[in-house]
């Protein structure tokens, strides 16, 4: 009877071992499609705004009925690319520098501070993108104006 119980534990041992193993993959698949997430969040919006190119950073990172939140702005890509294509060339100085960016899973935080020219304080900007197979399918943004003086002696990045 225990040679039984035994050669049964060591089955049940060799299927949670498997079990454990194939939830190890997943997990290494799905931080490794985060990171991917981010590498493509990153190089949308330093296409978009550092190189000016707008249209050429939707079709190659955004689907056509890309969603925005931005209460500003229209949702789909041609949309996004008549909102941010005139004010990009009537800032041919503006650029963003990227501070950190934060993913789980599908959704991709930028922080970053985004600046019409040399000249400009800029803002504080957090843009949320949810992606699918490698695209930006959504687009939220969180702005704030960088003040003059501080309150405190902590810098918003």
């Amino acid at each position: 009877m225990n040679r039984l119980i035994v050669k049964g534990m060591r089955g049940f041992a060799g299927v949670l071992l498997v079990l454990l193993l194939l939830g190890t993959l997943t997990a290494a698949q799905a931080q490794s499609q985060t990171e991917k997430n981010k590498q493509i969040a990153v190089a949308f919006l330093t296409m978009i705004f550092n190189d000016h190119k707008v249209e050429e950073a939707f079709k190659l990172y955004a689907v056509p009925e890309y969603k925005q939140h931005n209460p500003y702005a229209a949702s789909g890509a041609q949309a996004a690319i008549g909102f941010l294509g005139p004010y990009l060339k009537a800032n041919p100085e503006a650029r963003t520098d990227i501070k950190r960016v934060i993913a789980e899973g599908n959704l991709v935080a930028i922080h970053n501070n985004p600046k019409q020219n040399t000249k400009d304080r800029g803002r504080a900007v957090v843009d949320i993108f949810r992606l699918e197979n490698g695209k930006v399918v959504e687009h939220w943004d969180v702005v704030q104006d960088i003040p003059e003086k501080s309150a405190n002696e902590n810098t918003m990045f």
